[in-house]
């Protein structure tokens, strides 16, 4: 049996023509929009796929883990030989397989201690796929700082929510965290904080219909706010999968939280963080802002470890999330060390020549100095290609 191709008539629709009927679509907007997707799994892939449907032209997508068979299931972009890969390369190479014009870039890493704040400053819209609290935190802080809006999406069994955070007087995610959230926040890191090397993720049980659900309907938060509509910002979609019914929560601000700090000023330094030592950025900061400046990490620093059965203090000068539980373990004793730390730096003795690189800051990240009430925020954009590669292009 033969099949018939059927040439396409000269006048045949254009690619975006059933979109293009909606009065206030845009999609000259779309194509330079930029998106970073963060969590590659299943809400990530169907996050991935719409913007590659609806014509994003620019997707950054992060994620650390290596796809599995269980992915199979839930996750539209991947395939049995793709097992063993990096979920957020091969969701890349997918999505252009859908919309070949649409340029990507994969980044695998941990969002938390590897991904630099300068993404959240390129992207226009931040949309998250994850399944931890301390990963949330951390885009929550980062897209509040950078002044972007970021949706979270969260799924269970047949349940899920989607969420629209976005700077202003509006509530954060950490404005909607219990003091339960924040104890089981801690009891994901080791008793010491230091990263485990073994850590065992929790499996959120999920089906792929969950996130397909939760996905469009960040998807379309998404497509309003890139259009500049109103969204439900500050507020929750919440889908009953078991009743088939669905609600909208409204979040209240706590007068309290300290994730709604945002940069009042971004100077690109030109360079990256191999390229500048801490003295170097100190007398920067110090000649800008005075002599009393100091420098604010967005991590917390590691400045020494300390045995508590030994009563001994081993010096470190490390960015907390490249200290590993290993090496937090005491040499003569074999007790954990709990780490001494710090997000301030000022011009520390011994440490004037080691770059930001040497201390851990991750490439394309952000810096803020301050002195008193004043403060600038120091971007290592010439990491940008490094990170963003062919979207490195596009103004941030």
């Amino acid at each position: 049996m033969t099949t018939m191709r059927v040439d396409l008539k000269p006048d045949d629709d254009g690619r975006f023509s059933r979109f293009e009927l909606i009065s206030w679509w845009d999609q000259p907007r779309l194509q330079r929009s930029k998106v970073l997707v963060i969590g590659a799994g299943a809400l990530g892939n169907e996050l991935i796929k719409n913007s590659a449907l609806i014509g994003i032209g620019n997707l950054l997508v992060a994620d650390m883990d290596l796809i599995e068979r269980s992915n199979l299931t839930r996750a539209p972009l991947y395939r049995e030989e793709d097992r063993g890969q990096y979920k957020a390369e091969v969701a890349c190479r997918a999505a252009k397989t859908i919309y070949p014009e649409m340029k990507t870039q994969p980044f695998v890493g941990n969002v938390v201690h590897d991904l630099g704040l300068g993404v959240y400053f390129w992207a226009d819209v931040i949309l998250g796929g994850l399944d931890n609290r301390e990963a949330r935190v951390a885009i929550n802080a980062a897209s509040l700082f950078a002044g972007k809006t970021w949706i979270d999406g969260a799924i269970e069994v047949l349940n899920g929510v989607a969420r629209v955070f976005a700077p202003g007087d509006g509530a954060c995610y950490e404005c909607t965290m219990s003091d339960v959230d924040w104890k089981l926040l801690e009891s994901r890191r080791s008793c010491a904080l230091l990263t485990r090397e073994q850590i065992q993720e929790g499996k959120v049980p999920t089906t792929p219909t969950t996130s397909s659900i939760v996905a469009a309907f960040q998807m379309q938060e998404a497509i309003k706010h890139l259009h500049g509509m109103e969204t439900i910002a500050g507020k929750g979609f919440v889908f009953n999968g078991l009743a088939c019914d669905t609600y909208i929560v409204t979040y209240t601000r706590k007068p309290d939280c300290f994730a709604h700090d945002r940069f009042e000023r971004l100077e690109p330094l030109g360079a990256g963080v191999k390229d500048i030592t801490l003295g170097e950025l100190l007398a920067r900061a110090r000649k800008e802002l005075g002599p009393e400046a100091v420098l604010s990490l967005a991590r917390d620093l590691v400045t020494a470890l300390a045995c508590p059965s030994c009563q001994t203090s081993e010096p470190c000068f490390r960015v907390l999330g490249k200290v590993t539980e290993k090496e937090g373990r005491c040499p003569k004793c074999g007790e954990m060390r709990a780490p001494e730390t710090t997000t301030t730096l000022g011009l520390e003795p011994g440490h004037e020549s080691a770059s930001m690189a040497d201390l851990g800051i991750p490439p394309y990240d952000v810096i803020t100095a301050r002195e008193g009430e004043r403060t600038v925020s120091y971007l290592f954009d010439g990491d940008a290609a490094q990170v963003l590669g062919p979207l490195a292009a596009q103004p941030s």
